[in-house]
């Protein structure tokens, strides 16, 4: 909420500068500001969705909605930076004054403040929560705080330039600043398209979270005999993971339940939101493929469960 009225103030604030003094840098601004305006309101509502606990109709939650705002999001910013470059290689081929430039550099240093106090709140916020939605804002506006520091600076120089030279053409500065936030946005959204769709397609967790809950099904080795079919995801800020635990076959159901139960809890303990599910299976010496790849006993042990297998078998 903080984020969607901060970028209402600028984006009225900058079209009313840069209309007034000509500036297609300031207007481009404000039309980048707009779009973290339209992104904030979209981030905020799927923050809203993916809070809700899982029901009927989604049983896996609703943390998706995240990841379908972030590539909204990153849809609108390839919009914005298409008509920022138009209108900056019309301004360079037909080059116009800017009126009172000084009006520009004022309202690009209070976008830079504002921008930069919102967006370290949001990042501070959404690394707490991992919300995909709270970051992707927080990119955006952190992309605008670097964007208003290069149209300001290009605006300062037209300034100081017509009063120190009187007559200098340096209004070609102005469309140039507005391409250059063209091209830091194309990234920005590159890179945000790029992490939404990542999670939408189901892809794994990160190789350092997966190494770690690999290690902490190796702490119970004194139950786990071998893990296979280990599989994760994730959607918005919870996590999925699921695997198959071999254990012996003499041991209880009970018992069986609450290892598999230890070891969900202590992955859910390091990792925030995960939603852990284990099945359980008898170490029964029938050592597949796929069983093998995640054995924790060496070949003697394998040996004696087979004999021992065969024995149970024959009685």
């Amino acid at each position: 909420m903080v984020s969607v009225l901060s970028n209402t103030g600028l984006v009225l604030l900058k079209v009313m500068v840069g209309l007034a003094i000509g500036a297609v840098s300031v207007i481009s601004e404000a039309i980048h500001s707009a779009v973290d305006l339209l992104a904030a309101v979209i981030a905020f509502i799927a923050v809203r969705t993916s809070g809700k606990p899982a029901d009927k109709e989604h049983p896996f939650g609703h943390g998706k909605a995240e990841n379908i705002s972030g590539a909204v999001e990153a849809f609108l910013i390839f919009l914005a930076a298409g008509w920022i470059i138009y209108e900056s290689v019309k301004k360079l081929v037909h080059p116009e004054p800017v009126a009172t430039p000084s009006w520009g550099v004022a309202v690009m240093l209070i976008s830079v403040i504002t921008n930069m106090a919102v967006s370290g709140m949001l990042f501070k916020v959404g690394k707490e929560t991992e919300s995909v939605a709270l970051l992707a804002d927080a990119w955006h506006l952190r992309t605008d705080v670097w964007t208003s520091l290069g149209v300001m600076g290009s605006l300062a120089v037209i300034w100081i330039g017509g009063i120190f030279f009187p007559g200098s053409n340096l209004f070609w500065l102005d469309p140039l600043a507005a391409l250059a936030v063209a091209l830091l946005i194309i990234r920005a959204a590159f890179r945000l398209t790029v992490e939404s769709i990542r999670d939408l397609m189901d892809a794994t967790l990160p190789p350092e979270e997966e190494e770690g809950m690999r290690n902490l099904i190796l702490d119970r080795q004194d139950v786990v005999k071998g893990y296979h079919q280990f599989r994760t995801r994730k959607a918005g800020n919870t996590r999925f993971v699921e695997f198959h635990i071999k254990v012996d076959p003499h041991m209880t159901v009970e018992a069986s339940h609450r290892a598999g139960k230890e070891i969900s809890e202590a992955i859910r303990g390091r990792f925030l939101n995960a939603s852990v599910t284990v099945h359980i299976e008898p170490c029964n010496g029938l050592c597949t493929k796929q069983c093998i790849t995640g054995c924790l006993l060496d070949e003697k042990a394998r040996q004696a469960i087979q004999k021992s297998q065969k024995r149970d078998v024959l009685k």
